[in-house]
């Protein structure tokens, strides 16, 4: 069983007692659709750009924009969000930001051109980036000596959202014969899963407080102010992270199919696989509770690196691409976005997991937001085989240097790790 928290906030209602293990269940459980639910409505967007391309007339780089852009939604809820987040009642922000970014969605379909739809896609982040904040803290907060395996099972709840978003997704939009469709399903989906949480999700959960039984002295080994050198290394790494991850998503399927000339069909499978990679954020969370993250983050950024190459300068089949985006998925989101948020969590001491999770927000997706832009001047520059080396294989590298910055004797290491 996860750890639970060591106490619970003042602030949560006089009937919300202690969860069962049944209630700890459900109420993960539902956190976890809603997030799932959250990446099938990011995904959605990548395989449909090149019809809405078509129809628009967008560049290559305004696509690229489109298509990563809205992460500085994301980005800019992240800092706020997290501080709110140590203030207010989480719940009821985690049900906020699905309203939100559902509306967002709803209207995107509806845009008349670039500039409307650019601030439609900003909305839908805004939304997603509270929640995701949210969701983080809550995990980091009610499963304290867990927090890295808890965010696995999160990151496989991701992972299963990028997996069935594009098949989903491209599945609808042949059935309409038109590219909205999509988009009026995802957001009604997330409504609905906003009032099951309202009606399954306990506050004795979301609104956990950890380290308020520690002993006197029990953190002074972690700096005081949550910006200290350890976060600025892992801010580092984060921003690569996002960088790398997004660049690859959002244009990876206009390179299938414009590129290697794949079908629609093809390019969303292939989108799903890096999905069905990202699902290995499980074993990357239970190894992120039992070693050395640096470490960890180091195999991740290789591994990531080695994938781009293969992926943009070698693989010209269907079947490859299939297997490259499994492992893109798994190394740059199931190891490295995994890793990454509960590393800068443990960075800060507990009072401050709200903040912890949105310095992580602000650093990773500030840098995603631009990433599809950046890869797509990539492209024009140096084709797609350039913008694959530059951003995608040799980028990951400079995450590394990040890593250096960063000191675990003076962070909230689990035991298991602390020896390491």
């Amino acid at each position: 069983m996860i750890d639970g928290p060591v106490s619970t906030a003042a602030s949560s209602p006089p009937s919300s007692g202690p969860l069962t293990r049944a209630g700890v269940a459900v109420g993960f459980a539902v956190l976890c659709v809603s997030y799932m639910i959250n990446a099938m409505d990011r995904q959605v967007f990548y395989p449909l750009l090149p019809e809405i391309r078509a129809e628009f007339g967008f560049s290559l780089e305004q696509g690229g924009l489109l298509a990563t852009g809205f992460t500085l939604g994301i980005a800019l809820a992240g800092l706020p969000a997290g501080y709110l987040m140590d203030r207010l009642a989480r719940k009821t922000i985690v049900l906020v930001s699905i309203v939100i970014y559902s509306l967002g969605t709803l209207a995107i379909p509806l845009a008349a051109g670039f500039a409307d739809m650019s601030v439609y896609r900003l909305v839908s982040g805004v939304g997603e980036g509270m929640q995701a904040t949210a969701l983080y803290a809550v995990v980091g907060a009610y499963f304290f000596h867990r927090r890295a395996v808890a965010a696995g099972v999160v990151g496989v709840a991701f992972g299963a959202g990028v997996f069935l978003g594009p098949l989903i997704g491209n599945g609808i939009a042949g059935a309409w014969g038109d590219w909205r469709g999509p988009f009026y399903v995802f957001a009604a989906a997330g409504l609905v899963i906003a009032l099951a949480i309202a009606g399954t999700v306990s506050r004795t959960m979301t609104e956990a407080v950890t380290g308020a039984n520690a002993s006197a002295g029990g953190y002074d080994h972690v700096p005081a102010s949550p910006f200290n050198r350890n976060t600025l290394g892992i801010g580092i790494a984060c921003a690569v992270s996002g960088l790398v991850f997004y660049g690859f998503l959002g244009l990876y399927p206009t390179f299938l199919r414009e590129e290697l000339g794949l079908g629609a069909g093809q390019a969303a499978l292939a989108v799903s696989f890096s999905g069905f990679g990202a699902m290995m954020a499980l074993p990357a969370g239970w190894l992120g509770d039992r070693v050395d993250q640096r470490k960890l983050l180091a195999a991740g950024f290789v591994g990531t690196s080695l994938t781009a190459a293969l992926t943009y300068q070698y693989a010209t089949s269907a079947p490859a691409q299939y297997v490259l985006a499994f492992l893109m998925g798994a190394f740059a989101s199931g190891i490295l976005f995994t890793n990454c948020t509960t590393a800068m969590q443990r960075a800060v001491r507990p009072r401050h997991v709200g903040r912890g999770s949105g310095l992580f927000m602000l650093t990773y997706y500030v840098a995603a937001a631009f990433s599809g832009l950046l890869f797509a001047r990539l492209v024009d520059g140096l084709g797609w085989g350039g913008a694959g080396l530059w951003q995608l294989t040799v980028l990951p590298l400079l995450g590394l240097a990040g890593l250096t910055l960063v000191d675990t004797s003076r962070m909230v290491v689990p035991r298991r790790a602390s020896a390491g």
